[in-house]
């Protein structure tokens, strides 16, 4: 669930987009969606045409297209305002994402796959990847009700060290009636109570137990990583790679699908057998999981570093000024660009066209250049400059 009214900055962003708009104290605003994805394509405020149409008005002039058929943007840039988890889900890889289109056009919307990059704005919480093994077994020899609902046969490969036990364990979990997920929470959260209270896991068991009730995701706690990003800390989500995020305001940027495969923590379809069948059990540390950026061009760009995945889909470019900084430059690639200001102010010089002003709040689509740099200058604040720079990926 989205955090409500002023509490959540995707509605302070539409506000400074649309003064107009009223914002409802009572109303969640969840994300907001920069791109030209069909499902919600953004609108050029000049003339209110949908990005979409743009692009494919002028493929060439917009994103640099080189072919017929190369008239959409490879990526989508959103901003989430969380404060009650999202589903535990995986995203599938290309290949699988045609297939379940063609076999489920219902549920999985397009064919593209959906790598994705979380950037957290504020603190941020989330599930991502499953842990060590040896951790996985530490908190399934901690609950004896996880232990009862496992059964002797897994927990006889979790004594053998069998590399198979986290799989079996997990699928175990996610196949148990009902009935018998109900008692299992519900054990574990009576045991939890009395103990330490100081007990990280613990507070997060009884939050997602508040929120909801015995559903199975509650129990994916034991299986998977439980990250605490600060401001600037990133992960990246290849696909197949299980995940929740679960509390705080991040930016997001991913491949061009909204192609999710749901298997807990939500009201909405849980495709379990599918999640199953995709997810990678690649058990790896919590501090494995964060992505860093690089320094493309330090000689001319000290303060942009770049989140550069392994897909050609996207990148995003987080532009950080001290405040000591009034003059710098911002290089646009050949594809174009998305640029989301969330701090400071200042004025972007574009070489042929009007300039424009950046304050909280200003979106900006760039269209296709030569790789140029565009001068920006920046009025003292109290608060650094802050912008993130959306763009298909050319640096692999």
């Amino acid at each position: 669930m989205s955090r409500r009214g002023e509490r959540s900055f995707v509605a302070q962003l539409v506000r400074a987009n649309d003064e107009q708009h009223a914002v409802q104290d009572d109303q969640p605003y969840a994300e907001l969606w920069m791109g030209d994805h069909v499902n919600g394509p953004a609108r050029v405020k000049r003339d209110g045409v949908g990005l979409d149409e743009a692009v494919r008005a002028d493929p060439v002039g917009m994103i640099g297209g080189t072919q017929a058929d190369d008239s959409r943007l490879p990526f989508l840039l959103k901003v989430l305002s969380i404060a009650k988890a999202l589903s535990v889900q995986v995203h599938p890889d290309k290949t699988e994402a045609e297939r379940l289109h063609r076999q489920f056009p219902d549920v999985y919307k397009d064919p593209n796959h959906k790598p994705e990059l979380a950037i957290a704005l504020t603190d941020f919480q989330a599930l991502c990847g499953f842990r060590p093994y040896a951790e996985i077994a530490q908190q399934v020899q901690r609950w004896p009700a996880l232990r009862a609902l496992l059964g002797e046969d897994v927990l006889a490969r979790f004594d053998a060290q069998d590399p198979s036990a986290v799989r079996v364990a997990y699928e175990r979990v996610m196949h148990s009636a009902p009935d018998d997920i109900r008692r299992c929470v519900e054990a574990v959260a009576d045991a939890l109570r009395t103990g330490p209270t100081d007990d990280p896991l613990a507070e997060l068991f009884h939050r997602l137990h508040r929120e909801f009730g015995c559903d199975v995701g509650v129990l994916s706690i034991c299986f998977l990583n439980y990250l605490r990003l600060r401001p600037g800390e990133a992960i990246y989500l290849a696909a197949n790679v299980p995940h929740a995020y679960l509390d705080g305001d991040c930016i997001e940027c991913m491949a061009c699908s909204d192609n999710v495969v749901r298997a807990g923590l939500t009201p909405k379809f849980k495709d379990v057998d599918t999640l199953l069948r995709l997810v990678s059990y690649d058990c790896r540390p919590a501090e494995s999981m964060l992505f860093e950026a690089r320094l493309l061009h330090p000689d001319t760009e000290p303060h942009t570093r770049t989140f550069v995945p392994p897909v050609p889909d996207f990148a995003v470019a987080e532009i950080r000024l001290p405040g000591e900084v009034r003059r710098y430059t911002v290089r646009n690639p050949a594809s174009g660009s998305i640029l989301l200001v969330v701090r400071g102010q200042g004025t972007l010089h574009v070489p042929d066209g009007p300039a424009a002003v950046l304050r909280f709040g200003t979106i900006l689509f760039l269209p296709s250049s030569a790789g140029r740099l565009l001068e920006l200058t920046v009025e003292p604040t109290d608060e650094p400059f802050l912008a993130f720079q959306a763009m298909r990926n050319d640096f692999a």
